[in-house]
């Protein structure tokens, strides 16, 4: 009979001396793994070779299977839920409004209403029985409830800027550089200079001669406050208690009434009870074709382009009336063929007219269009993101089982470079 009949040492002692299993138990893995290493390694051993090498085999599978047994074990008490999660609850309703993932199965950047709803504050308050108030600011960031410190608010002033690429926005906002103010009151340096040419004075100076002087540099200090941007609408407190709805009042009427009226004060806000506009801006550039000059609009936008071109502000977008925007796109040639766009089943190609990005908005009068190095010439201050509260402290709607839900948001325009931006008056049409 071979080895394997006998009583075999599972291991040895440090000392050499076997150790042989407990009679009645079973050898665990890593005993059987000795017992197999210490067989294959024994030049003299002379039981069944193929025997001992399956059963290696099937001992080094098993101890894989362990250890990766381990390793899932390990891996899942280790597991948490990310920061701010709340763990799902029993029965709770899976892919709510504001919860899916992006198409990859990542959570995406909340929008202003998806914070709303996601908000410990809106849960609170609905635990409550919908009474009170509460208030939910969203940034970029996650959202939370929005409180007041105690700490008196510095004035922010702006040392300069940067300029940048803009993206393809939609609307006029997205042109500016965009920062945020850490106070109510807003200070900033106007340039006030001119045009380049009337203080630049730089030369190529012979040896030994006197280096020219360049200047006067004339800079104003503005000081302004930021603006409070908000409006109102009423929501009954069954519509409260749907995300969805909530999420479609947030979205459709008050997020985008604030976005819609923010466009228009950067273009034409009076700079005293409103935000300053850019096109109420002392020193801001304009162009017009002269008197008899019928020049298309297409022609008028091009020649203007120069204009800032030549102030030494390159321009990289135009802010247009949607009426002057129809004309420059319906131009055609003598042919028939459309000037501006080769195909008009292209609808979703972004909107560029000599290298320039091209945003339309009723802000803007027809007959005119704004020009300019945008990121270059003005700054958007922005003290806090939008923010959504919603109360039943409304005396006319308490009785009516109604509440109260409105959005605001704080900022103000720095236009610290006017002569970045050029007005354009087209020619009357024939």
């Amino acid at each position: 009979m071979g080895n394997f009949a006998k009583v075999r040492p599972v291991g040895r002692r440090k000392d050499g001396r076997p150790i042989y299993p407990v009679k009645g138990g079973a050898p665990t893995l890593m005993e059987q793994r000795d017992e197999i290493a210490a067989h294959l390694a024994n030049p003299d051993y002379d039981g069944d070779i193929d025997e001992l090498l399956q059963r290696a085999d099937q001992v080094s599978a098993q101890i894989e299977q362990a250890n990766q047994r381990d390793a899932r074990l390990r891996a899942l008490r280790a597991a948490q839920l990310p920061a701010g999660d709340p763990p799902p609850q029993p029965g709770q309703r899976q892919g709510q409004p504001g919860m899916q993932p992006d198409d990859q199965g990542n959570p995406h950047p909340l929008t202003v209403a998806e914070a709303f709803v996601r908000s410990k504050a809106l849960e609170n308050f609905r635990a409550a029985g919908k009474q009170g108030k509460f208030a939910v600011e969203h940034r970029a960031a996650p959202a939370g409830t929005v409180t007041t410190g105690t700490t008196l608010p510095q004035n922010n002033r702006q040392p300069g800027i940067i300029p940048n690429n803009p993206d393809f926005p939609l609307l006029i906002a997205n042109l500016l550089d965009r920062q945020t103010s850490d106070g109510t009151t807003l200070e900033y340096m106007r340039d006030t200079s001119g045009p380049q040419s009337t203080w630049n004075a730089a030369a190529v100076v012979a040896e030994g001669g006197d280096k020219p002087k360049s200047g006067p540099f004339t800079f104003d200090l503005i000081t302004t406050t930021l603006k409070t941007v908000a409006h109102w609408v009423p929501i009954t407190r069954q519509a409260a208690d749907d995300d969805s709805q909530l999420m479609g009042y947030i979205n459709g009427r008050l997020t985008y009434g604030l976005e819609y009226k923010l466009d228009r004060e950067i273009l034409t806000g009076n700079g005293t009870t409103q935000m300053q506009g850019i096109l109420t801006t002392a020193g801001i550039g304009s162009y017009q074709p002269g008197s008899g000059n019928t020049d298309a609009k297409l022609i008028t936008v091009r020649k203007a382009k120069t204009q800032g071109e030549l102030a030494l502000y390159p321009p990289d977008a135009i802010v247009m009336n949607p009426l002057d925007w129809q004309d420059i796109e319906l131009d055609t040639d003598a042919n028939g063929q459309f000037r501006v766009i080769t195909s008009v089943t292209d609808s979703g190609a972004p909107m560029r007219i000599w290298g320039l990005i091209v945003v339309t908005s009723v802000a803007m009068t027809a007959g005119t269009a704004l020009l300019g190095g945008f990121r270059t010439g003005a700054t958007l201050w922005e003290r806090q993101g939008v923010t959504i509260l919603m109360t039943d402290s409304h005396a006319d709607y308490f009785t009516a089982n109604t509440l109260v839900i409105l959005a605001e948001r704080r900022a103000n325009v720095a236009v610290h470079t006017p002569q970045a931006f050029v007005k354009i008056t087209f020619a009357a049409l024939p």
